[in-house]
């Protein structure tokens, strides 16, 4: 059998694992053949290719980022013209399936090519981790490594310094890696976009803190997180806006803290580190597993599905529904950070 092979969507720690596992199953079990697309959708659409065999997808398990390189091209931008150029390019090749590995939009792109009748599966990967259907999905466990590496790193200095330090980690819409990165990193406040929260609620926490005779504190919040409707926009104190663009949240917040307390207060925006780099033990074994998974499924004519993680189980489920509602952070997770706050 001949697959395609894309990324697409930000890159993440484990996307050359995944690559690595496909090809080297389908290659051992199969005898199956491998063409990769450069920088996702965009790779088939302007047929940008080169095969993927055991020689270059050698050495790159440890890689971070993307052999295939990525993009956010939408697969359905151009309509019914973009799809037949799209099948067009995997007729040429002679491709009869296709593996996606991408977030949440990558997906969606994914499952709404699938219903448009190209044969393709999907392979979960977002540092984010918030794509429905799986209990964890490639590049987050590394993500939120990193952010906690982060944190421990900046106790010191705020310490030594009698400081309020602000993290701002990725997350647009789920505060995965704010919560997991927060707790184990000992933060004394995680602010995270299931719960719009209140200026002075967290300098309540930091003033309760400093009573108790701590002169430093760390405060983790996720790049969407949003003011409650008790405390919104149109205060004249408060310059957030519903239309400010995502990640800054943490320099407006360490200005409020520091005007509102008067502690001195520093930020430190993570930002693309967080994507980057070689990703950890656990996402090596997770995107091996997902890809070998893959490569079986797609030898097998199963597309329309995604592969997923459900315990220490993986299953194939499908697209559709995987994609029905974004995950969420459990709120009993969220509680349990709750109980060191200040």
């Amino acid at each position: 059998m001949r697959i395609g092979v894309l990324t697409g969507g930000g890159d993440c720690p484990g996307l050359n694992a995944v690559i690595r596992a496909i090809v080297r199953r389908g290659l051992v079990e199969e005898s199956d053949s491998f063409i990769g697309f450069r920088n996702g959708w965009a790779g088939v659409r302007d047929d940008d290719t080169f095969e993927l065999d055991l020689e270059s997808t050698r050495g790159i398990l440890a890689r971070g980022g993307t052999i295939l390189g990525t993009s956010r091209t939408d697969p359905m931008a151009d309509g019914a013209a973009g799809i037949e150029v799209l099948r067009e390019t995997l007729r040429k090749h002679g491709v009869q399936g296709m593996a996606v590995i991408g977030g949440d939009g990558t997906l969606r792109g994914a499952r709404d090519a699938y219903r448009a009748g190209i044969p393709l599966l999907g392979i979960p990967k977002t540092i984010d981790n918030d794509v429905g259907g799986t209990d964890l999905s490639v590049g987050f466990q590394t993500a939120a490594q990193t952010a906690t590496d982060a944190i421990d790193r900046l106790h010191t200095t705020a310490e030594s310094h009698n400081r309020v330090i602000v993290v701002e980690v990725m997350g647009r819409h789920a505060g995965w890696i704010a919560t997991y990165a927060g707790m184990a990193g000992g933060a004394d406040a995680i602010i995270v976009p299931e719960r719009p929260f209140e200026i002075d609620r967290v300098c309540h926490h930091l003033h309760r803190r400093h009573e108790r005779g701590r002169t430093f504190s760390i405060v983790v919040v996720a790049e969407g997180a949003q003011l409650s409707d008790s405390e919104g926009a149109e205060s004249p104190a408060v310059p957030w806006a519903e239309s400010r663009r995502l990640g800054g949240v943490g320099t407006e917040l360490a200005q409020q803290i520091e005007a509102r307390t008067g502690y001195e207060s520093r930020v430190t925006i993570l930002g693309h580190v967080q994507r980057g780099g070689t990703p950890i033990v656990a996402d090596r074994i997770l995107a091996t597993r997902f890809g070998v998974a893959a490569a079986a499924a797609a030898s097998n004519g199963h597309f329309g599905v995604m592969i997923a993680l459900h315990g220490n189980e993986i299953v194939e489920v499908d697209l559709a529904v995987a994609l029905a509602e974004p995950k969420r952070p459990d709120t009993s997770l969220y509680e349990t950070a709750e109980l060191f706050f200040g």
